[in-house]
């Protein structure tokens, strides 16, 4: 009769297994220091998208006494529309990406007999703080400079003047000679 660990301490292989299997299941909540080595060893999480995006220059279209029609039109489709508050659209906007921080964004319409009386929302990111913020690499801040400006032109050195035969040379092209390609047979 052959016996294992498993056989001799079934309390204690039961907690391991038990362990590991809850250990698998959990989710972190790590601070930012290691989120680096998290995300380096955790199994991939595709990103996670919920809502509408709004920013600064969208809320500006939206208006007190415009239509709920106009409201869908400039902002999109509420993510949530209370048939109990049916004067009340919630827009809410999440996005929740493997090794970034969770953002998540909300702001209220308020309607008065189908015409917008007030937003209710907090300060929204501009569409350039928006892009910036779901970027995966560093956008460059400044743009590389493409083209000189005429005071920077007239700096420049003036060109050295090319000798009369040497610009012969370069329009005629340099004249080579090669070995024959087959040796001249006897």
């Amino acid at each position: 009769m052959r016996t294992t660990v498993f056989s001799r301490f079934p309390l204690l292989s039961a907690s391991l297994l038990a362990a590991l299997a809850l250990g698998g299941c959990s989710s972190f909540n790590e601070p930012a220091s290691i989120k680096g080595f998290i995300a380096f060893i955790a199994p991939y999480k595709p990103d996670i998208i919920q809502g509408n995006v709004v920013t600064t220059e969208q809320i500006a279209l939206v208006k007190p006494g415009m239509t709920r029609a106009q409201v869908r039109d400039a902002l999109g489709s509420p993510l949530i529309t209370d048939p109990f508050h049916g004067d009340r659209w919630d827009y809410v906007f999440t996005l929740r990406r493997q090794g970034f921080d969770d953002q998540e964004r909300s702001f209220v319409v308020l309607f008065e007999k189908d015409v917008v009386l007030k937003i209710d929302a907090p300060t929204l990111p501009s569409e350039d703080e928006f892009v910036a913020s779901i970027s995966r690499k560093k956008l460059p801040t400044t743009s590389p400079k493409l083209e000189l400006t005429d005071a920077e032109k007239a700096a420049l050195p003036a060109p050295a003047p090319v000798a009369a035969a040497a610009s012969a040379v370069a329009l005629a092209g340099a004249t080579r000679t090669y070995p024959p390609l087959e040796s001249p047979t006897p």
